[in-house]
């Protein structure tokens, strides 16, 4: 009874994933084919097959929306991860993965450069210098976070720490916000809001390269991560060095957020919602199913968020991080009054 019990649940969970897979492929060809300029199922085969780009349909697909639709597949999934990540750490379900202040260091950077004179004469970098600002504020922010990681024991004063972090780096973003030119303002207040828009090819491969390699890590310690869950005593009897893979688990979260962070600016509710839809519908805390499972639906939920974004109010384009929150915010209020969940 017990072997077909099990067998059962793995049939549910693989229809599960059929589902996923093709909720995604459904959201990948909304994306491609919607926008100002609608591109019909043949013209989309057309562009597909002879992925000729000095067309107006190939060269929107090419160029457009098709490095746009992979970066939001990429950060839904980064970020799902990450999400996860830091609430198997914390034990807590409403950690997110820029609640140890990633966002917040790479934002002041970020203003530190935009609101300030350090782009005169490099108008031309503009969106390289914010892209590498902001990276190497949520390096920063990681490194700090790390070395106070390794020398404190209860993942709560990390807590702590970390959102005190994140206090002291809006603060200052504040001050250079009061004092900047208004138009300056303005430009950043819309990279605080999140966007996919704009991603070259390379920028898509460094962002796969680099996400990919550490998810491939993460996933490669999904019986370590579940021994975790159970405490830390429990791990430290299977063999797990606790101190060296609450340091990994910080560092990967991290660096995932990070990335995501740099490349699109703070994406919010991905990180924290996800993971209790993948929880949800896999019906399973088993990090072996759930890291795949948060990655698909991280990947479709944001494509779909960023779609919607797109359309709703076209052509003006609406802050994804806006419609987000708009789908994550409920998520966190039933999980905290249906399931009473203690914070």
């Amino acid at each position: 009874m017990k072997g077909h019990a099990s067998t059962q649940k793995e049939r549910n969970r693989m229809m599960v994933f059929a589902m996923l897979g093709a909720v995604l492929v459904v959201s990948l060809v909304a994306n491609i084919m919607s926008g100002s300029v609608h591109i019909s199922p043949e013209e989309l085969l057309q562009v597909v097959k002879s992925r000729d780009i000095t067309n107006t349909a190939g060269f929107i697909v090419w160029k457009i929306r098709m490095p746009r639709l992979i970066a939001a597949l990429l950060g839904g999934a980064f970020l799902a991860v990450a999400g996860l990540l830091l609430q198997v750490f914390f034990r807590n379900p409403i950690v997110g993965p820029f609640i140890l202040g990633i966002s917040s260091g790479a934002t002041l950077m970020v203003s530190l450069v935009m609101l300030t004179t350090l782009m005169l004469g490099f108008k031309s970098l503009a969106p390289f210098l914010t892209s590498l600002s902001a990276l190497a504020g949520a390096t920063i922010t990681m490194t700090i976070v790390l070395a106070i990681a390794s020398r404190v024991k209860n993942p709560i004063t990390l807590l702590i720490v970390g959102l005190m972090m994140g206090y002291l780096c809006h603060s200052i973003t504040s001050v250079l916000v009061a004092f900047a030119e208004q138009e300056k303002v303005k430009g950043f207040i819309l990279w605080q809001l999140g966007s996919f828009s704009g991603f070259k090819w390379r920028e898509i491969e460094i962002l796969l390269i680099f996400g990919g390699i550490v998810t491939v890590m993460v996933y490669g310690l999904g019986k370590p991560l579940n021994a975790f869950l159970l405490g830390e005593e429990y791990a430290s009897t299977m063999g797990v060095n606790i101190r060296l893979f609450r340091f990994f688990i910080i560092f990967c979260s991290c660096a995932l957020a990070g990335l995501v962070t740099a490349a699109a600016g703070p994406v919010a509710f991905i990180g924290l919602a996800v993971p209790h839809m993948a929880r949800l519908c896999f019906g399973t805390s088993d990090n072996r199913i759930l890291i795949p499972g948060v990655m698909i639906i991280g990947a479709a939920v944001t494509s779909v968020c960023d779609l919607v974004a797109r359309l709703v109010f076209s052509p003006v384009e609406l802050p994804i991080s806006a419609i987000t929150a708009l789908f994550g915010a409920p998520i966190v209020i039933s999980l905290l009054v249906r399931k009473r969940v203690a914070i």
